[in-house]
Order: structure tokens, then C-alpha cells, then sequence
């Protein structure tokens, strides 16, 4: 009966915790502890080789099978006495990233801002930000960004996927960047 009754509690204790992580299955962790930083990413994507990345690219992955399906990491210098609320609003802040895109000369991009949202999280401040992005010759795409400031360093964490995929990788997408955070 004892027997009986410990199988039970653990039946019942083993679907109540597998109940709790619903919308997280499938994701795995990364811990940067020397840059401050971490995030959830999908289960069967791969980190990227850097040979020589773009200037303030801390790491990428990127999906096995669906190869141009990526996140990355860029850390930035911002006035150590900045937060993020300094930078703007998130609206201001999603339009100033848009327009350094769309204003830089070595890029023919048409991206569309899609959404803005603040969020706090162990007493920082997160910025999510949504957009639509046509390269030329390229399918369109979906970015989902978090961004965060934390001891003078600004941290975007991007997600990008082809717009075709963007319904079925969404959810996912959404709590990656909702997980991701600084010190």
C-alpha cells in the first residue's frame, strides 16, 4: 500500500512539473557568466563559428536543419551611468535600430517595425522588439529581439527566422527572448 501510494505521489508530482514547463520544451540553456549574460534557445540548433564577426558579436547559433534560422548576441558600450530607459522608450529605441539598418550604406534593406514592449526582470529593464525584414533576392524575414542594458554594455539578443517559418517558430521565439537576461 505504501508502494502503492509513493508511486502515486510521483505519478502525479512528475505530470504536475512537466504541466509547469509547457511553452519551454524543446529549449536549452546558454550561460555567458564572464560577458553577464543568458539565455533559452531551441533544442537542435548549434553554435557558429566566428572567424571574424561583425564588431561587438558575442556568439550565434544557428538552427541545424533550417540554416538560415538564427539568434545572436551583440554587446555594445553605452555610458556606464545609462539604463535603458535613457536610451527611450521602446518604441523610440526599436525605431533607432531600424533606421541604423535601413541607413546604412552597405545594406539594401526594407525592414518594417512591427511591435515594442517593456518588461522587468530581476530589477532590469528588457525591451522586446518586432520587425519584418526584406533583403533583396532573400525571403523576407522575422526578427524578435531583447535588449537590455547592464554595467555600461547594451546586450541585443536577436532571433531571425524566414517569414514563412515565423507561425510555426513564434512561441518558441517569444519565450527565448523573454528568457534572455543580464547581470
Amino acid at each position: 500500500m505504501f508502494r502503492s501510494l509513493i508511486s502515486i505521489l510521483l505519478i502525479v508530482l512528475s505530470i504536475t512539473l512537466s504541466s509547469c514547463s509547457v511553452g519551454v520544451s524543446g529549449l536549452k540553456s546558454y550561460v555567458n557568466p564572464a560577458k553577464g549574460y543568458e539565455f533559452l534557445y531551441p533544442n537542435g540548433w548549434i553554435p557558429v563559428d566566428l572567424k571574424n564577426p561583425s564588431a561587438g558579436v558575442d556568439v550565434v547559433f544557428r538552427d541545424l536543419i533550417e540554416r538560415t534560422e538564427n539568434l545572436s548576441v551583440i554587446i555594445s558600450d553605452v555610458p556606464s551611468d545609462k539604463t535603458l530607459e535613457d536610451l527611450g522608450t521602446p518604441s523610440e529605441v526599436g525605431y533607432r535600430f531600424l533606421n541604423l539598418v535601413k541607413n546604412n550604406p552597405n545594406l539594401e534593406i526594407d525592414s518594417a517595425f512591427l511591435r515594442a514592449e517593456s518588461r522587468q526582470a530581476n530589477d532590469k529593464s528588457y525591451y522586446l522588439l518586432e520587425y519584418e525584414v526584406d533583403v533583396p533576392d532573400q525571403p523576407q524575414r522575422h526578427n524578435l529581439a531583447s535588449v537590455a542594458v547592464s554595467h555600461g554594455k547594451l546586450f541585443t539578443f536577436n532571433l531571425s527566422t524566414p517569414e514563412s517559418r515565423w507561425e510555426t517558430v513564434k512561441d518558441t521565439f517569444e519565450v527565448a527572448a523573454q528568457s534572455f537576461s543580464v547581470r
